[in-house]
């Protein structure tokens, strides 16, 4: 079986953030999306769960952090082909995220760029060339 990703993330606006994550190319799962929660599958290993604060209270005692405040987490993603970094950030953008909160990094062989969601979490996008002969 291969193995999976959820990443759980507490959103403020259950429907916004949906939208955030489908305008970047999640696709809402309705077997595990309710009024509390949008199951959000970016492939079939990775997933994103969007749940309300009273949702993510149910998993964890801890208090839910302000992500436009403090750091808990950098999530990253690799995609395809180096374009889709810049055509992934600026759709983030567009969808009411912020473009490049981090620096952008360009190391030729090693191509990457961040945004951060409604909720202030920080995705970093990365792209690598393939190894030679792969």
């Amino acid at each position: 079986m291969t193995k999976m990703i959820f990443v759980n993330l507490p959103v403020r606006n259950l429907d916004r953030s949906t939208a955030f994550y489908q305008a970047i190319g999640g696709t809402k799962n309705p077997q595990f999306s309710d009024e509390t929660a949008s199951s959000m599958v970016f492939s079939e290993a990775i997933h994103v769960m969007l749940l309300t604060h009273d949702k993510y209270r149910m998993f964890t005692q801890r208090p839910i952090a302000d992500a436009h405040e403090k750091s808990a987490a950098l999530l990253a993603l690799t995609v395809e082909e180096r374009t889709d970094v810049d055509v992934i950030v600026d759709r983030a953008a567009a969808a009411g995220g912020v473009a490049d909160p981090n620096p952008k990094q360009d190391h030729g062989f090693m191509y990457g760029r961040s945004f951060e969601d409604p909720d202030g979490n920080v995705w970093e996008l990365i792209w690598m060339a393939p190894a030679p002969g792969a």
